[in-house]
């Protein structure tokens, strides 16, 4: 059951507002702290590495081109992975890129991360198999899933059973912190993607349960694409308010990376959010047993181990936890209302 009562929100679709280039940087993931250091790749990070240079080339329906290696002698099989891109790309290339390698060594399997252009098409390379294990928030992991007969929840973070968003302002518009959201109805105001549990659905949610309609700003809301790039587009005033996930704005806050232009506004109650979803067909190919393996592997990473403590400090969180598909019910309901899950 939603904590909350859920109204119909009529929502028209509305086209991504572009990327402008000031607002792509370096950052190390969440929580991570500090710059990311040039450090000597490992052959799996050559891997992520090389995935990278490859998004340049993805075509025009979003797929990206698979990165063909041979799997090491005593290996087990081929894995994968992917994430939605709701990071700079450095970010997530630095990632994911220790993720495999850590995953591969624990696992006994090649693991190669392929990154995609946006969420959809994370959704779409799930559902076709061209990705095996990804790195969902709430609603595309729920949008997957149905699109993915067999598709298994692995694990999410301890954080996201009780996840949040920031609402943020520039302080031009001389708003004081408030758990009133009806101030930001009159602002020129982006979400982060379309399909963003934490940059779009779920503040909408919550914009709509305080009377704000959350397709009525002046103009229409932005959507920029990315928790970043909605930093980016604040600071710089093309907006006057925006909305993005708690744990990137206070990794960027405390890594001093923030202009201080942008200043946070309100806090969302919370609710559930990102998780590793696994597809039927890596099952079929890597063994029955390999949902079982893989939430180990997650459950397991320790902050005592070095290797463990890299991984969790990457992801921001202290522990990974099982998950299961009722831990999304209150992101699906919401989502059909508002016409991104059918």
């Amino acid at each position: 059951m939603s904590p909350h009562p859920i109204v119909p929100l009529e929502v028209p679709r509305v086209r991504t507002h572009p990327l402008s280039e000031d607002v792509v940087s370096t950052h190390r993931a969440a929580r991570s702290g500090g710059p990311v250091p040039h450090l000597p790749l490992s052959r799996r990070g050559f891997l992520a590495g090389t995935a990278a240079l490859a998004a340049a080339g993805l075509t025009a329906c979003g797929r990206t081109s698979p990165v063909a290696r041979a799997a090491p002698a005593g290996s087990t099989g081929r894995l994968s992975i992917g994430a939605i891109p709701d990071q700079d790309p450095e970010v997530l290339a630095r990632l994911y890129g220790t993720v495999a390698d850590s995953m591969s060594a624990a696992l006994d399997l090649e693991v190669a991360y392929q990154p995609v252009t946006d969420y959809a098409a994370a959704v779409s390379l799930f559902r076709t198999g061209d990705l095996d294990l990804v790195w969902f928030g709430g609603l595309t992991g729920v949008q997957a899933r149905l699109q993915t007969p067999g598709a298994t929840p692995i694990a999410q973070r301890d954080i996201d059973e009780a996840f949040h968003s920031v609402f943020v302002v520039n302080a031009a518009t001389g708003l004081a912190p408030s758990d009133d959201l009806t101030p930001l109805a009159g602002l020129r105001f982006t979400y982060g993607s379309e399909t963003s549990t934490s940059g779009r659905l779920m503040p909408a949610y919550f914009l709509q349960q305080q009377g704000v309609d959350p397709q009525g700003f002046p103009g229409g809301p932005g959507f920029s694409g990315s928790h970043d790039a909605t930093l980016g587009l604040v600071a710089s005033g093309s907006y006057q308010a925006g909305v993005l996930n708690e744990q990137v704005w206070t990794t960027r806050t405390a890594e001093g990376s923030v202009d201080p232009a942008v200043v946070q506004y309100a806090r969302t109650p919370a609710f559930s959010d990102y998780h590793w979803l696994l597809g039927p067909q890596a099952v079929e190919r890597l063994g029955a047993d390999l949902p079982d393996r893989l939430t180990g592997y997650f459950t397991g990473l320790s902050a005592d181990d070095p290797g463990g403590a890299e991984v969790l400090d990457l992801f921001g969180a202290g522990s990974f936890v099982p998950t299961e598909a009722s831990n999304y019910d209150q992101i699906e309901e919401i989502g059909r209302q508002l016409g991104l899950v059918s």
